[in-house]
């Protein structure tokens, strides 16, 4: 009786206790709790038994719930790292520029790229025009020690210049500038060549390129006798000796065909015949042209000297025959532009005339002889003269 008692407050206890337990491990605790109270008799080791199983069993639980709650806390850490991560995608995608933005930064990109090479043409022109200008000083400067004094004489009525620059006359100075030093260098060229003995395909070149340059001469001295007639006529672009031998504004072609025979041998007796007839056609056609030259000579003074009377009637007379001298003056542009077409058709004939070695010693000999002139002419101006 005294034992009884004891039983039921263990398994009171017992039963109280795995009533506290989890549901999980409720089913195996109240099937032990219900083999106990079958017992009428207390047993100490069935009892530390139930004990201990139910501690395995309470054990087992928390391990399955350890090993539940270990991938919720991962989960939870990753979910907490891409909070973590997703301001960042966020900032990264708010702060990417837009295709607009781009294209903007590529045309600004492009506009200054542009606006370098702007800046670098211009520098290189500004330079060009800064050696351009300093080859027309030097030209200008090498066109008055040959005797070219334009403005020298201004206000001067027997200076026979006006005071007045020519646009076309000082184009046509610096033209012939280029065109002596392109002569220069031709003829360096050429003599090389017949030195060399190249072959007549390759002489031909040359000596077609310096017959081209001749025309050239004669094309701007048509122009620049239309600015300015009296200049190119006077020869005042040429050096003193050249104009000693100044005949319309160039050279004399019969003259100049006794200088250069000489130089041509050996010529055939065909040749011969054919630059006789070719020297003498072309004095015919000089002494043509000096007759018309003097006869225009002639009708100008009469035009100015012929008797008007005094009054208003005399001054209308006195305009209306300064109009027709005006007009008279006027032919001296057609004189000029013949002389050159003689001398043009001159150097055409010697050319069908003669082979192509003789045309390319001709050639030289001519160029020469200009060189010469001009050296003449700075020898002259150099030369030492007595104090007045």
């Amino acid at each position: 009786m005294s034992c009884k008692p004891m039983e039921l407050y263990y398994g009171h206890l017992q039963q109280n206790f795995h009533t506290m337990k989890s549901p999980i491990s409720m089913k195996s605790s109240s099937t032990q709790f219900a083999a106990s109270t079958r017992m009428d008799v207390y047993d100490p080791k069935h009892q530390n038994g139930v004990w201990r199983d139910s501690f395995k069993a309470d054990s087992s639980q928390n391990t399955c719930m350890s090993a539940i709650i270990e991938p919720d806390a991962r989960i939870e850490d990753k979910l907490d790292e891409s909070h973590r991560d997703t301001p960042k995608k966020f900032d990264q995608e708010t702060y990417k520029p837009s295709d607009k933005v781009l294209r903007r930064l590529a045309q600004n990109r492009e506009a200054a790229r542009k606006s370098r090479l702007r800046k670098k043409a211009y520098v290189q022109q500004l330079e060009s025009s800064r050696i351009k200008l300093a080859q027309l000083e030097q030209e200008l400067e090498m066109a008055k020690q040959q005797g070219v004094y334009i403005g020298e004489h201004k206000g001067d009525p027997n200076g026979g210049f006006s005071g007045t620059i020519n646009p076309g006359v000082t184009a046509f100075e610096m033209e012939y500038g280029h065109w002596v030093e392109e002569q220069n260098r031709q003829l360096c060229e050429l003599r090389a060549a017949l030195q060399a003995h190249v072959s007549d395909i390759e002489l031909q070149m040359l000596v077609e390129s310096c017959m081209s340059h001749y025309y050239n001469l004669f094309r701007i001295k048509e122009i620049a006798a239309k600015s300015d007639v009296f200049y190119v006529m006077s020869g005042m672009w040429k050096t003193a000796a050249e104009r000693f031998f100044i005949w319309i504004g160039g050279f004399r072609p019969s003259e100049l065909l006794k200088v250069l025979t000489p130089q041509l041998d050996p010529l055939t007796e065909q040749q011969l015949v054919a630059v006789c007839n070719l020297q003498q056609s072309s004095q015919q056609a000089e002494d043509a042209l000096s007759q018309g030259l003097d006869k225009l000579q002639q009708t100008l003074a009469e035009t100015l000297t012929s008797d008007h009377p005094l009054g208003a009637l005399g001054v209308a007379n006195y305009m209306g025959q300064m109009a027709n001298a005006m007009g008279q003056l006027e032919a001296l542009v057609g004189f000029v532009n013949q002389a050159d077409h003689l001398r043009q058709q001159t150097l055409q004939q010697m050319y069908k005339i003669l082979t192509t070695r003789q045309v390319a010693r001709g050639l030289l000999a001519l160029g020469d002889y200009f060189q010469r002139l001009r050296a003449l002419s700075s020898l002259w101006a150099a030369r030492p003269r007595e104090p007045t």
